[in-house]
């Protein structure tokens, strides 16, 4: 998948690092200006020199999704600094604690909502409202294969993703007349520092999660940025509400 997103303005929370940095690279590529935003400002630089050394525009600013004031400063900021804001990737999430629902704590159940799905909500709001002012725009929100099927063990993981894809659909449904288009992403199982830092906590992880993928192999995360360029861009003009499955054939079977 390829698209063209020349001299347009494009927010990637989560952009640090995985397929938030993927993405933020391959807008770069595809002609856009990018705003990278992440807790971590550290992997948010690196991922701007790279987009600076490639002879991209990026910036990059502090964002904690959690936070409605912290979203609304970072999509004001990305507005002042730009001009406007054309396309938005809200990837920024995390994996949460794993176990079974009746076990599952409290805390940890409230800490993945609060930024699997209600970061997403806010940075929609914010995002909308400026894409209201400049005529319309695109966005792509990260769920997952968790939003499409269960698994076991994952319940706070699995309802917030599901929660992310009902957003996006709600959301499309909305704005699709003030030419505003939103989709999912779900990806399968991706090499990525959350998932490497899992293999090293549990040796054989990622063999695992090779093994339930149809293709025999996980994917790279320029694979999952691939398909949101393409979601972001005017190729994909007449799709919205879509939940895009990039996950090597896991939830075909």
């Amino acid at each position: 998948m390829s698209g063209d997103c020349q001299d347009k303005v494009a927010l990637v929370t989560g952009g640090a690092s995985g397929i938030g940095r993927a993405s933020a690279l391959a807008l770069a590529r595809a002609g856009a200006t990018v705003m990278i935003a992440d807790l971590d400002h550290a992997g948010c630089e690196q991922t701007a020199r790279l987009i600076h050394d490639a002879g991209g525009t990026a910036a990059v600013h502090g964002v904690n999704v959690a936070e409605e004031d912290s979203v609304e400063r970072l999509v004001r900021e990305t507005v002042n600094t730009f001009g406007r804001l054309d396309l938005a990737f809200n990837n920024a999430g995390i994996g949460g604690a794993m176990g079974k629902t009746a076990d599952y704590p409290s805390e940890d159940w409230h800490r993945v909502l609060a930024v699997n799905l209600t970061g997403v909500w806010y940075c929609m709001k914010h995002e909308i409202r400026h894409m209201l002012e400049f005529g319309g725009g695109a966005i792509v929100n990260t769920a997952s294969i968790a939003g499409l099927i269960g698994m076991s063990g994952a319940p706070a993981y699995v309802a917030a993703k599901h929660g992310v894809i009902g957003l996006t659909k709600n959301a499309a449904l909305e704005y699709a007349k003030q030419n505003i288009r939103v989709n999912a992403v779900c990806p399968g199982g991706v090499r990525t520092g959350m998932t490497e830092g899992a293999d090293k906590a549990m040796p054989g992880f990622l063999d695992k999660l090779a093994k339930l993928e149809p293709m025999g192999r996980v994917a790279e995360p320029e694979e999952i940025a691939s398909a949101v360029v393409w979601l972001l861009s005017d190729g994909a003009s007449f799709m919205t509400g879509h939940a895009l499955a990039v996950d090597g054939g896991y939830v075909a079977r």
